[in-house]
């Protein structure tokens, strides 16, 4: 019999080959990118580029990770996305009747200006691709790719690969009545495809304006989304910012927001996830001036074995600033969420008000939810405070509900509805919330 003995020097060749894996295939996703017809724009990929060779797929040693096992995503060989032709009426659906003459379509990452409509959006404000409208926008490269947390793997691999993107610009003291929607379609195919689509919106001082991000697709297969949105608030500017994820339950989405709020200005962003195999969404929030404001909000439901995985951070700078935050996951079957929630007050942010509440609610005995909200406070005169709650359906609730007529399916579904509209109503565009009102209501949990 022989009795093979693992050293401290097998063990470190193991997670050196793990790593030189997962940089190769990291090198693959890189590779699949194409070029750009726009000259300036290489400066900026080829800083990007440098930054993910240095990298690899994170794995769950690394504590921003530690939940979320990407060991599923390494099985795919994936190819570049490419083109494709789709009908107005197959996308109608997806339309909203607040956004008609307000919109950009792109699909498997390519923009389709025969589905957008932006010619009657006030003088002055721009939407469009980066290619089209690059040219109007003198200062675009003061913007594009330069938020903090760049150097993040996917948002690296995101920048390194670009070639366009969603570009919306509101100039100084304009307000933009009609919400902007974004449309990201993808059409599954039996090739599994990398798409990484790119937004930028920039709101001068004084400027307003209505975002809504949806992420939608055609078919079921295997697909990879890495979006990147940067958002830019300048003094005294309002964004309300909408965020819908409903992709295929095979695909794997892995999406970046980073916004950056100058002195007096208000972002708010509600965030919707239902789709996909494994998600993962990565808030940032930087306040950069005084009496600054931000509310968050967040409804990730997930059934089945899906992964679904929130990691937030609010970085004050400033006195005075103020957040909101709350965060909701409906977890049933055999489904794993994650919410991980930083909030970070320096010493300069005095006079802080930060809350944060993160509520989970659990719908079968081997559903998994991983929550950590967090503050770093080393300022000593705030207003800061964070909690989470992990619960079940109250036995009471439900049948109280049977003693009036009700079904027990028929008074679980209900109260697990109740659990999510009030995030859902957050939400400041009629339509789409009676859109994923009806999502919730009928979803199988």
């Amino acid at each position: 019999m022989t009795i093979e003995v693992s050293t401290l020097s097998d063990t470190a060749d193991l997670n050196l080959k793990a790593r030189v894996d997962r940089s190769i295939y990291l090198s693959e996703l890189l590779n699949l990118r194409s070029p750009t017809p726009l000259e300036w724009l290489n400066a900026v990929r080829d800083r990007a580029t440098a930054i993910v060779q240095e990298q690899a797929i994170p794995t769950t040693r690394d504590e921003e990770w530690r939940f979320t096992n990407l060991s599923s995503l390494l099985q795919v060989s994936f190819q570049r996305a490419e083109a494709a032709t789709i009908g107005y009426a197959e996308i109608q659906p997806f339309l909203l009747p607040e956004t008609t003459n307000s919109r950009l379509v792109f699909v498997n990452g390519f923009y389709a200006a025969d589905l957008s409509a932006v010619d009657d959006l006030p003088e002055g404000v721009l939407a469009g691709n980066l290619i089209g409208i690059a040219e109007f926008i003198p200062a675009l490269a003061d913007y594009l790719a330069m938020q903090p947390g760049a150097e993040e793997v996917f948002t690296a691999l995101n920048t390194a690969s670009l070639t366009d993107a969603a570009i919306v610009h509101i100039p100084k003291n304009q307000i933009v009545e009609a919400p902007i929607q974004i449309l990201y379609v993808t059409i599954a195919s039996e090739t599994p495809k990398l798409n990484q689509p790119r937004c930028l919106t920039i709101s001068e001082v004084g400027s307003q304006v209505t975002l809504i991000e949806d992420h939608v697709t055609f078919g079921e297969g295997v697909y990879f989304t890495n979006p990147v949105t940067e958002i830019w608030v300048a003094e005294n500017a309002g964004v309300r910012h909408t965020r819908v994820q409903r992709d295929s339950e095979m695909a794997f989405h892995i999406g970046k927001t980073a916004v950056s709020q100058a002195r007096n200005s208000r972002y708010t962003c509600t965030a919707v996830s239902l789709g996909a195999e494994m998600s993962r969404h990565n808030l940032e929030i930087y306040q950069t001036g005084e009496q600054t404001e931000t509310t968050l909000n967040g409804l990730t439901v997930l059934n089945h074995q899906q992964i679904g995985d929130t990691h937030s951070k609010i970085a004050f700078s400033k006195p005075h600033g103020k957040s909101n935050q709350v965060n909701k996951c409906i977890v049933s079957d055999r489904a794993h969420a994650i919410f991980n929630g930083k909030i970070l007050v320096p010493k300069p942010a005095q006079l802080t008000d930060a809350a944060q509440l993160s509520r989970n609610l659990l719908l079968s005995a081997k559903a998994r939810i991983d929550t950590k909200p967090q503050l770093e406070i080393t300022a000593d005169n705030v207003k800061c405070a964070h909690g989470a709650t992990v619960s079940q359906l109250e036995d009471d609730e439900v049948f109280y509900l049977q003693s009036r007529g009700l079904k027990q399916s028929e008074a679980q579904k209900l109260l697990t509805y109740a659990f999510a509209i009030d995030i859902i109503n957050q939400i400041p565009i009629s339509s789409l919330c009676t859109i994923l009102a009806n999502l919730i209501r009928t979803q199988s949990l």
